[in-house]
């Protein structure tokens, strides 16, 4: 029953990163047909990231009274209807509308599996989880290039991942009595039946009343400012900052998130031997190397080349070890709180970050993009020793 239940967390991940990478992969045509500015983009953007910003800092609050096998399957749910939605949306407008539940949806999946698995797995699931997160953004964009190649048009991209959500859905209503029977779930965690000490949701206030909740959070933020960051912009410096052409900088780029996915993986079986603070301490460094090597003038940009993958394999295991170790550092009965409130943190570094720098590209320099990296790299590191010295 155990493992049937990871079984399902696992394929919950995958669907989890299907839809990420749809809208880029999709709005040039999209933009077209609907007759909506390329820039419109981030208006989607924006709107889906403040719907997982809410739901993620309501997370410990529905999770509390739902419990997390029906948090996540109605958010599933509600990913679904959206992104069905999305196929028959007449116009920007009603995209914008529908982004509204797509982000509620993506964020209490997040939220809710994130503090489950770190509550009741070893730290080499939370890796492998969030490389199934990666799968899944490499997935989606073949599966909207199948649609849009084969003349279906966007709709039927959009339509093909909603359908697989509804099907998840499905699965995860009837995998509900899973999450009952997993040994050492307390009734709140798992059915949303009364406990004999029912606590109260912390809300925003009481997470940071915690010693050491203020520090996480801004991990959490300086990581996601790395990771989209680069994803975005990476491409942009290699063309504009180095004068690589654009075909071999769209391609280095891809490396990124290759980098990531693959540094999960291996991170799985790391985290065997090392703890969760070591292993975000060797993500740091990694990053570190991997900026350094960005600066280096080798041949041909080689430099920039094995940059770039040696940052995203840094990238792979802080993010999911950070999650792992909240529990430990805070108590299971405060984690789905705080991990909510780190998913927020997370959004809101995505959200912002890269629209920032990409004001410093257009009004200072794009060549700061390292720089631009190692800032948020060294505040991380800032913040992780602090937390450690307080909760270690």
């Amino acid at each position: 029953m155990v493992n049937l239940l990871l079984a399902v967390i696992y394929i919950a991940f995958i669907s989890l990163g299907l839809p990420d990478a749809l809208l880029g992969a999709a709005w040039p045509t999209m933009s077209q047909d609907l007759g909506a500015p390329v820039s419109w983009a981030g208006g989607i953007s924006m709107t889906i990231s403040a719907g997982t910003i809410v739901s993620a800092l309501l997370s410990d609050r529905l999770t509390l009274r739902f419990g997390a096998g029906r948090v996540t399957a109605v958010s599933v749910g509600m990913t679904a209807a959206a992104l069905i939605g999305f196929s028959f949306a007449p116009n920007y407008w009603t995209l914008i509308a529908l982004a509204i539940p797509y982000g509620l949806g993506a964020g209490g999946v997040d939220a809710a599996l994130n503090n489950y698995v770190a509550v009741h797995y070893e730290s080499r699931h939370m890796s492998w989880l969030h490389c199934m997160w990666g799968v899944g953004t490499l997935i989606g964009p073949y599966v909207m290039s199948y649609a849009l190649s084969g003349g279906q048009g966007w709709p039927w991209g959009y339509r093909y991942i909603g359908l697989l959500q509804v099907v998840l859905t499905v699965m995860l209503i009837f995998a509900l009595p899973l999450w009952k029977s997993r040994k050492g779930a307390t009734a709140a965690q798992t059915d949303g039946e009364e406990t004999t000490e029912p606590r109260k949701p912390l809300g925003l206030k009481g997470v940071l009343a915690i010693p050491g909740a203020k520090e996480i959070m801004v991990m959490f933020l300086c990581y996601c400012a790395i990771e989209t960051t680069s994803m975005l912009w990476a491409s942009s410096y290699m063309v504009l900052g180095m004068g690589i052409d654009k075909v071999t900088a769209a391609r280095w780029a891809s490396l990124f998130c290759i980098g990531i996915t693959v540094g999960r993986a291996l991170s799985g079986f790391m985290t065997m031997r090392f703890s969760d603070p070591v292993m975000i301490r060797i993500g740091q460094t990694l990053i570190l190397l991997g900026v350094a090597l960005m600066l280096v003038p080798l041949p041909n940009h080689m430099g920039v080349l094995v940059g770039l993958v040696v940052i995203g394999l840094g990238c792979a295991p802080i993010y999911p070890c950070v999650i792992h170790s909240t529990p430990t550092y805070f108590g299971e009965e405060n984690s789905q709180a705080i991990v909510g409130v780190q998913m927020a943190s997370a959004y809101v570094g995505s959200m912002l970050m890269p629209p920032i720098f990409g004001l410093i590209a257009q009004y200072v320099a794009i060549e700061l993009f390292p720089a631009y990296l190692l800032f948020f790299l060294v505040l991380m590191v800032v913040m992780h020793e602090s937390l450690r010295r307080k909760r270690g």
